[in-house]
């Protein structure tokens, strides 16, 4: 299973060097990774032993923050990096001032072992749902404590079906989970996975936060005035035709929109 894993990876990495050409999210991918070893090399010192936590893209940012700037308080000093594996959310938060941020390489075997020597973190936190092979079992190799942050897990997932026993086998790299529900921590144990902790969802952490540090925009109060308003974020196209149903149907309700992906092209398509 694992060459089918390995051959996945590179075919993933071959595609996007084509849709690169056209695609400007792919390109985003593909040269923000073009020079990541020197920028490593240049903003990392493995003396430092940071702690490395990893985001899939800006909503799991968002849902790890409360532990990253948590640690950061209780220990101002320590060095922090995060990774990012779209460029959605590295773009996004890569001047983000309590870490050094960089793309994540694509999950091989070399790249796995570099970027562990080069980084040399003490601890590794994901996020969510982001398993990559070749990083969880070089940090299993040295030794390296990995935990899992408000994970989540189905029945549906590859994991719990009797072919998973390759995903299984990334799971058992991992020292900690830190789930969102039961049902999680239930999946888990039935796989013989014990080291696994309810702790819910990190991002009502955040939400709160927000919520108890309010900002204020003038363009935005402006625009909404005393009317009611329909906040819709991380939007999609289909979401999109399903807001203009609801805007048709109250017309005197304001629409404040955040896509998940923002550009011309898209934007046009909100306004036709």
């Amino acid at each position: 299973m694992l060459w089918i894993y390995n051959i996945g990876i590179r075919l993933y990495g071959f595609l996007l060097q084509i849709a690169a050409l056209f695609n400007p999210k792919a390109k985003l991918f593909v040269y923000g990774r073009k020079d990541i070893w020197q920028q490593l090399a240049s903003k990392t010192n493995p003396n430092d032993q940071p702690i490395w936590f990893h985001f899939a893209s800006l909503g799991e940012f968002e849902q790890g923050r409360p532990v990253l700037e948590a640690l950061k308080n209780q220990k101002p000093q320590q060095k922090i990096i995060v990774t990012f594996f779209s460029p959605s959310g590295y773009e996004i938060r890569k001047n983000y001032a309590l870490a050094d941020v960089f793309y994540l390489p694509l999950d091989t075997p070399k790249n796995a072992e570099r970027f562990i020597s080069i980084v040399n973190p003490q601890q590794a936190i994901f996020t969510k749902y982001e398993f990559w092979f070749h990083y969880f079992n070089e940090l299993h190799k040295k030794q390296i404590p990995l935990y899992l942050i408000s994970g989540i897990f189905r029945p549906n997932q590859t994991f719990f079906k009797w072919y998973g026993s390759f995903y299984r086998e990334i799971l058992t790299y991992v020292s900690h989970f830190f789930v969102q529900n039961k049902g999680s921590v239930d999946l888990l144990k039935s796989i013989g996975i014990s080291q696994v902790s309810l702790s819910g969802d990190t991002r009502f952490d955040r939400v709160y936060e927000n919520a108890q540090n309010p900002k204020t925009s003038p363009i935005i109060e402006q625009f909404c005035g005393d009317n009611k308003v329909f906040i819709a974020g991380s939007t999609w196209l289909p979401d999109e035709k399903l807001l203009v149903a609801l805007a048709e149907k109250n017309p005197d309700w304001k629409f404040i929109i955040a896509p998940h992906e923002i550009g011309d092209a898209h934007i046009q398509e909100i306004e036709s």
